[in-house]
């Protein structure tokens, strides 16, 4: 198998295994601080956000790109170069900006935020953002230069030592207040980040040993960094204000059609620290697929094969529907029964089935967005997903007050359709491809839909006649991968076919490479 092959093997098994240990955190998490904490918690990461996007998500990009580019041509002193201008430029953006939001931390908790107990959570984010800075850097020159293990090794470890803690850190301390307690979360974090900024920085030093650099061939400017990250950075800050604004708007709004602060903060953190990551837990396939799909188009553009790159879009789409839309389905009929049952609230899993379309819509958004970037359309993939955000946004300001989560639950699906059918027709348009409505959607959503009607009736049985929780849910995993096979075979699609389709899609990529 090739070195690049395996590398993103690597990488999406990394990927699957920080979506499960994150789900586990947060239901551990949720379980100790319970729903309202939650939602304060989750009112503070959209700062955490907007810090990165204003001053490390362009420098990321600009580092992989050039270093990427510098690697290839074999001047490995050039890498080293853009690696150490990009943490200067990110410093000399990160430390003003960082005392700037800790001398005011007080008016953004209480103005922008909505709520005074997120100020500590705020200010300890502040050295969290500088770390993880230093972190995402060095883990995008590995990147670049194709070294894929140290990042996937510290991912790892990152994901753990972050769930242990945070947990140790509450059940330590044990905090007295709403706001001591979302301070002592946010200082775990910055513990987990401390570790990952150290050894990613000692690894590339270590790499760097092994393999001295020679002289740098080019001088690469601030300039010529900022070009690259200044774009990227922009959209990327654009993108995460429409969804801070949404996030703050929420509970806001639910206030504002007549809930208590409290009230309303508990409904925010259910529906996002405990819903929302319950139905996210399958799309982490999405990710692999994301990482094998755009290096692929990104080759067979540069060389001019518009049709065999249709053909692979094709197969994306396909796979796409395939494997998401059961998983929705299932989750629709297990998930609230489930995730009461671990978050231990019974709000879990209201309103799931509108938040699994339009989680089965995103996972289409994302995947045509990988598409776009793999095409060179990224300023078409931005401009769609700013267009979804805003529908997003529209959504929770005219609706969440008056019908309540239901209106956000609208919006999400609207906001869903609008990203997914703008980039399929971006899509569709680039690669000069016509879509296949019941290939890739008609076939795999009524073989989920008949799937998710048997399993709803045999999970119910089974509860009522008294069958425990476990057996109930493997039960309805057999029967509905198996009505599934069977709806799929009854419309022509052979499963043999697919595993066929999938080694025989491998093989060539191991050829190409």
């Amino acid at each position: 198998m090739s070195t690049i092959l395996a590398g993103t093997l690597l990488l999406t098994a990394t990927g699957l295994f920080s979506q499960v240990v994150g789900f586990l955190y947060r239901m551990a998490l949720s379980r100790l601080i319970g729903a309202e904490i939650m939602g304060l918690y989750q009112l503070v990461m959209p700062v955490y956000s907007m810090l990165m996007s204003v001053t490390a998500v362009g420098l990321t990009v600009a580092v992989s790109t050039l270093s990427a580019r510098y690697h290839a041509l074999g001047d490995s002193g050039t890498v080293k170069l853009v690696l150490r201008r990009a943490l200067r430029n990110f410093f000399l953006l990160a430390v003003p900006l960082g005392l700037a939001v800790a001398a005011l931390s007080d008016p953004i908790s209480v103005y922008l935020l909505g709520d005074a107990r997120t100020r500590l959570g705020v200010v300890v984010m502040v050295p969290c953002m500088l770390l993880t800075g230093v972190e995402n850097l060095h883990k995008h020159c590995f990147y670049g230069i194709g070294r894929v293990r140290p990042p996937a090794a510290v991912e790892t470890a990152e994901q753990l030592i972050r769930a242990g803690a945070v947990l140790l850190l509450l059940t330590a301390l044990l905090p007295r207040s709403a706001e001591e307690t979302v301070g002592v979360i946010a200082l775990g974090m910055v513990l987990c980040e401390v570790f990952s900024a150290c050894a990613l920085t000692l690894l590339f030093r270590r790499h760097w040993r092994r393999f001295p650099p020679g002289p740098a061939g080019e001088d690469v400017s601030g300039k010529r960094l900022m070009a690259i990250a200044v774009p990227v950075g922009a959209t990327s800050l654009l993108g995460t204000l429409l969804g801070s604004a949404n996030s703050v708007l929420i509970p806001a709004k639910l206030v504002e059609g007549g809930m208590t602060l409290s009230e309303a903060m508990s409904e925010f953190g259910v529906l996002c620290g405990m819903t929302l990551p319950m139905l996210g837990l399958p799309t982490g396939f999405i990710g692999a697929l994301c990482l094998v799909m755009v290096p692929d188009l990104s080759r067979r553009t540069a060389r001019g094969d518009r049709r065999a790159a249709g053909g692979f879009l094709d197969r994306v789409m396909s796979a796409t529907s395939l494997l998401m839309a059961p998983a929705m389905a299932l989750l629709t009929v297990i998930g609230p029964t489930v995730g009461a049952s671990l978050f231990r609230d019974g709000r879990v899993g209201e309103l799931i089935l509108p938040l699994a379309a339009g989680t089965l819509l995103g996972c289409y958004q994302s995947v045509l967005s990988g598409a776009l970037n793999g095409l060179g359309l990224q300023g078409k993939a931005a401009r769609n997903a700013i267009i979804s955000d805003v529908v997003q946004l529209a959504f929770t300001f005219f609706a969440v007050s008056r019908f309540g989560l239901a209106g956000f639950a609208a919006g999400y699906v609207a906001s869903g359709l609008a990203g997914a059918g703008l980039n399929l027709a971006s899509v569709l348009r680039a690669a000069e491809l016509r879509v296949k409505c019941f290939d890739w959607f008609v076939r795999p959503l009524l073989a989920a839909v008949l799937m998710g009607l048997w399993c709803n009736l045999l999970f119910r049985i089974m509860l009522n006649g008294g069958c425990g929780q476990g057996w109930s849910v493997l039960a309805c995993v057999a029967l509905g991968l198996t009505v599934y096979a069977a709806a799929l075979l009854a419309q022509g699609i052979s499963i043999t076919d697919l595993l066929s389709g999938a080694g025989t899609y491998w093989k060539r990529k191991r050829s190409a490479i």
